[in-house]
This record gives structure tokens, sequence and C-alpha cells, in this order.
């Protein structure tokens, strides 16, 4: 899911996001209720109505929105999620991973802990659901072989290894947990989808919910082992969301380009709906980009992207195929470099063609400081929304 650390990032006063915005310019007393159990409450709002405990399947009314934070940032993710209420239905700090002996761990030092829990603690507080991400990483590396290949082949490894995700999740009080096992291999399609299958019916024994990261593609081929490796279909029918990768299409590796064009957006959806249910479908947006040069790209955020225009003097375009902003400088060594990246009017691209789709809803990838006008293109675009406020919560 993530595109790589970000480089640190000042704080910004009110009057330079004044200047950030004209620079980069947008477009465009409760009663006390019961409540449903987390897994039946998000199916209903997801998928359809709760009648005497089953779910009837009608078109989704309301979207999923997910905050999706990567550890690093959290602080500044959760000030997003906070200072926009009624706006987000759930939230996924990216901060689990392996050891070197396949146990579950936090991917921050130590030293960060304290500095997490406070912040996951005031989410609790204006009781925003937690559903954190695990991924095969260890100390910062995704790793394959043997730690993922074991859990995927070895049926007693496995078996422990789902206990380990459900104490987790129980020990901690989230709603559920959304796995990121990314690079697998095509020989790992039955076996990915066994755990994943396995995982869901534990998680679901227990009330929580599971969330699945699938590459996007727009066939059932796709375009590597990895989108082989993960079964659309199967993985659909028992998963609560299948979060999916609508991002990298231009990567770090690839030459300069957009991100997630939004003619490549609006395929994926078109093939996934002949796969998954449509209210299951949940699609990743990014709130990143790359700065390519000398055939690398280095990962920046929308203030970085606008710090490197007005240090360069130039203007970024916006390139209407794509709907993705891009500008190209050349630094003070003569490298000459190229940069996309999205703002707004590239994300309300996006959210909009997740509302046309009729799916599920969107998660979003709060890499690093963002284009504030994109919560108002969030809310115009997708106006009717799960309320976290209406998810019962594990211990609540």
């Amino acid at each position: 899911m993530t595109a790589g650390r970000t480089r640190s990032e000042a704080r910004v006063p009110a009057t330079s996001r004044r200047a950030i915005q004209a620079a980069f310019p947008y477009r465009g007393a409760r009663r006390r209720r019961r409540r449903l159990p987390y897994g039946i409450a998000l199916a209903a709002a997801l998928l359809g109505t709760v009648i005497g405990g089953v779910v009837y399947l009608r078109p989704p009314s309301q979207s999923l929105i997910v905050a999706s934070v990567p550890y690093w940032n959290i602080g500044y993710g959760t000030a997003s999620v906070l200072a926009n209420p009624r706006t987000f239905s759930e939230m996924s700090p990216w901060m689990y991973g392996l050891d070197s002996s396949g146990r579950i761990v936090p991917q921050y030092a130590p030293a960060q802990a304290a500095m997490v829990n406070a912040q996951l603690a005031r989410l609790r507080a204006d009781r925003i659901p937690l559903v954190p991400t695990l991924a095969n990483v260890v100390q910062g590396q995704w790793v394959y072989r043997p730690l993922i290949t074991d859990i995927l082949h070895n049926p007693q490894v496995r078996a422990r290894h789902v206990a380990a995700i459900v104490a987790l999740v129980q020990r901690q009080g989230y709603a559920g947990i959304d796995i990121d096992y990314e690079d697998l291999l095509a020989s790992d399609r039955s076996a990915f989808t066994a755990f994943i299958t396995q995982l869901a019916d534990a998680l679901h024994a227990k009330g929580r919910v599971l969330s699945v990261d699938l590459f996007a593609k727009p066939t059932s081929r796709g375009y590597d082992q990895r989108n082989l490796a993960q079964d659309y279909q199967a993985i659909g029918q028992v998963a609560d969301q299948v979060r999916l990768m609508g991002y990298d299409y231009h990567w770090a590796g690839s030459g300069p380009g957009p991100i997630a064009p939004i003619g490549w957006i609006r395929s994926v959806l078109s093939y996934a709906k002949t796969q998954i249910p449509a209210g299951k479908i949940i699609l990743g947006v990014p709130l990143y980009g790359y700065d390519w040069a000398g055939g690398r790209g280095t990962p920046v955020s929308w203030l970085q992207a606008f710090q490197l225009s007005e240090r360069y003097a130039v203007q970024p375009r916006f390139d209407g195929a794509s709907q993705s902003p891009w500008f190209a400088y050349t630094d003070a060594s003569g490298r000459r470099h190229v940069v996309w990246f999205e703002n707004g009017p590239s994300t309300q691209a996006k959210f909009e063609a997740a509302e046309s789709a009729g799916i599920g809803g969107v998660y979003v990838w709060i890499y690093g400081l963002e284009d504030t006008s994109i919560w108002s293109a969030l809310r115009q675009s997708l106006p009717h929304r799960v309320p976290a406020s209406s998810i019962a919560q594990p211990g609540t």
C-alpha cells in the first residue's frame, strides 16, 4: 500500500496555506439509539438492509470513507480526521509488520509507541473505528520468502498466524484488521485465498471485520505475478472490504507519468465489479506523487510538490486526459525533473468515479501534508457517507 516514507515536512501556518490554495486552486442534540454489531452494521451499510440478522442486498446508498495513514504521518492524519467531522467512517493506521520469526510487531520504533498510542486514543475518544493494516514488512522491507511462503503453504504456521491476528484485534479492541500482503507469486493464488478465507472465518466468529488490499487491475491477468496471486472473485466472497490500490500506475521504478490516471481507474472499477460485490469494493485514492530524475522517482506529498514548484518558479499544469497535475524543472546541478502528483481536482475525479460506479466507498492514503480542499471535494462527490458514530465498536 505504501509508496515509501515521506521526507520531513514543516508545519504550515494559515497564511502559507492560503498562498498554497491560491497557487494550487481547487475547482469546484443527538438521540441515543441501539446499534448493530460492527460486522453486521458495516455489511448493511455497504451491501444492504439487515432484517432479522440477515443482510438483504441492494445497491449501496452510503459510502464507507476510510483514512489510511502510515505510522510516520499518524499525527497529521489523526488531525485531518478529527478536523473533518462526519467525513470519515473509520481509520486504518498502516502500522503492523512482522519480525524475522514471523511474529506480528509494530513497524514503528519503541520510542514512538507513546506518540502512536496517544493518537489512537484521540481517535477512540471520538468514536472512530480502528482497522489497522498488517503488511508483510520486516524492518521497513517487504519480505516474501521464507516468512510468507510458510504462512501461506504450511497449515500449522498459517493457523498460528491467523490466531495471532485475531488475538491482536481482540486484545487491542480493534474493529478488525486490514491485510496488505504484497509481491506474492502466481503459484500462491490458492494458498493466499485459503489464508484469507480462514482469517475471515476466525474474525467473523468474534464479530470483527476483514479488509484485504489488492492490486488494481483492469483485466483478470493484470500485468504481473502479484496480480495473478490475488483471486478477486474468491476474496470478494469472504472479505468484508476489498480495497483496490488505485495508484502507482506510474511508480518509482517506471518512467514519469500520472499516478492514477482516471481512464485506468474507471477500467479497474468496471472489471472489479464483474468479480466482487460492488458494495465491498473500496477504491484507494492516493494523496502523493513522484519526483522523477535520472530514471528513478522519489515519493513526494502534495506540499512537497508545491514547495518544489515554488523553489524552481514553475507553474503546475493539469493534464485533462489523466485528470492529473504535473510540472518539470531543472535542479541546480542541471538534472531535469518531472513531477506528477495529486491535488483537489485530481482526487475529485476519482471520488466521482467511485460514486458513479456505485461501489462501497473509498480509502484515502494520507501520505503527507495534502491539499486540504480534498476533503470538501470528498464530501461533495460522496454526499452519503457511513457515519463512524453509527457503527458499534468492540467494548462499547
